[in-house]
């Protein structure tokens, strides 16, 4: 590749790779810098120490201050100190995530970590606050969800090195602390950043034609869903183990948490003892969801209540403003075989007066379909990804690519049974391939989505280029001298 062709996918790449270490980092960083990442509860900057390496000590010129054994100090950026051991121990946090680390090296890590750092740094002074309750609800939510992987908390006391919980709980709050402050920063920096339809087709034609990006292959999918339905005897017995294990929790002190792990048929929430998160009016949860959580007084559990994912009852454990901290668990009434067959045979005859030419594919999913997010689109799956209906070969759903990769033109497949991810129980789909697009060079009218992404993706990069640029010169930096003479991308190292 060449000039500006050459320069922007450059840029992609460098955002691909810095998004992969922070994601890394952001998983598991608390086994790397637990004694020198120290972020003050009160988010109040405390005085600049001056940092004598070479004699192991930090003291300020204006107290005395006890000596203290420093590991190796690799970079100090604004508060933070950054120790060569905090280095090491990333290099190896990303190897046991299974991340190639082939092309990462030392520097590149300490560029990472130091920008992170003044990420940070600068939220702090630009009062870009992360509240103890919010860094605290996260590290729940992790321990939650490593001590369902791991087994018991004792065996992840024992994995990390920790005496007692207290401990663990504190280095995992100052790594997400720090993470959270970082994140809010730049986020900050890129949150007004748009792009015109003018600015997206002059960074197009900045690309040499030879060197424009290659998109894979691609097809758009669409399905007609039956979902069979619950009897109202299998409905009441879900509502009354429900009821069951709210009474045991509110009359003999349960844990909410165990019982949703042991219990729950949500699969995202249920290794984390049910655990959602922070929930606003905003979210995109069904409104009977919301509405039966912002009912709920701090410390309530609800009655069971029916979504289109099943019943559940929801424990609210924190009310912050407009915002909530809930857990839930999610039941579903066992469906009949005879109901599971009478979908299957329902599928068959539509998918059969489908290829007689009855009706259309389209006016088959919107008269049929059990499934109210597609059907009123002809049965047009959606991307996860980006959300549009052209599904990547290479970047498919292992499990969805399986299912229509023999099918050709104008074929429909057998009712396939399948589990619904979201915790909605067994249902039956027919499938069809209804647009096929071959391996070709971007073209600025069929691909403009894809190329607008690019290209607000390399104004988004120049713009944290600059501000990192401008706060690199404001800030107190230090880089060890072993390591100045690493290539840095950023201009670490000051003349």
């Amino acid at each position: 590749m060449k000039l500006q062709g050459k320069m922007n996918l450059k840029y992609i790449h460098m955002m691909r790779r810095t998004s992969f270490l922070m994601c890394c980092l952001a998983v598991s960083g608390f086994v790397m810098g637990q004694e020198s990442d120290q972020i003050p509860d009160t988010q109040v900057e405390p005085q600049e120490p001056v940092l004598e390496a070479d004699m192991g000590v930090v003291k300020d010129t204006s107290k005395t201050y006890e000596k203290i054994k420093l590991d190796g100090i690799a970079a100090v950026v604004g508060d933070y100190v950054i120790l060569d051991s905090d280095i090491e121990k990333t290099l190896i946090d990303l190897k046991s995530q299974g991340a190639s680390v082939e092309n990462v090296t030392k520097c590149s890590l300490l560029g990472k970590l130091m920008e992170d750092r003044l990420y940070a740094h600068q939220a702090v002074q630009d009062s870009l606050l992360v509240s103890d309750d919010e860094v605290s609800a996260t590290t729940d939510r992790q321990i939650q969800g490593f001590v369902g992987q791991i087994g018991s908390m004792e065996k992840l006391l024992k994995f990390y090195r920790k005496e007692d919980e207290v401990s663990l709980r504190e280095d995992i709050n100052k790594i997400n602390k720090l993470r959270m402050l970082s994140e809010k920063m730049q986020q900050s920096i890129i949150s007004e950043i748009e792009i015109t339809p003018e600015e997206v087709r002059q960074f197009f034609n900045k690309i040499p034609e030879d060197e424009r990006p290659v998109f894979g292959a691609e097809m758009e999918i669409a399905q007609i869903v039956k979902q069979p339905k619950a009897s109202e005897e299998e409905k009441q017995k879900v509502i009354d183990k429900l009821n069951g294990i709210k009474a045991d929790i509110e009359d003999n002190d349960a844990s909410f948490s165990v019982k949703a792990i042991l219990y729950s048929k949500d699969p995202g929430s249920k290794p984390n003892g049910g655990f959602i998160g922070s929930v606003t009016k905003q979210s995109g949860y069904v409104k009977e969801f919301k509405d039966t959580a912002f009912s709920l007084r701090e410390g309530e559990i609800s009655e069971p209540f029916e979504t289109m994912f099943g019943y559940h009852i929801i424990y609210v454990e924190k009310i912050r403003g407009q915002e909530i901290d809930l857990r839930h668990i999610l039941m579903q009434p066992e469906i009949s075989q005879d109901k599971l067959d009478e979908a299957k045979k329902e599928l068959d005859s539509i998918r059969k007066n489908i290829i007689e030419g009855k009706f259309t594919f389209a006016e088959a999913a919107m008269n049929f379909s059990d499934e109210k997010e597609t059907k009123f689109d002809g049965g047009l799956l959606r991307n996860p990804i980006d959300y549009g209906s052209r599904f990547e070969l290479t970047n498919m759903d292992p499990t969805l690519y399986n299912q229509v990769r023999s099918l050709k033109d104008n074929d429909i497949s057998y009712p396939i049974l399948e589990q619904d991810p979201r915790g909605g129980g067994p249902k039956y789909k027919i499938l069809k391939v209804t647009n096929r697009y071959d391996e070709h060079v971007a073209d600025f009218a069929k691909d403009y989505l894809k190329i607008q992404k690019l290209a607000l993706t390399e104004k988004q990069f120049k713009a944290i280029k600059k501000w990192m640029d401008e706060h690199i010169d404001d800030t107190y930096i230090s880089v060890s001298e072993s390591n100045q003479e690493c290539d840095f991308a950023n201009n670490w190292v000051k003349d």
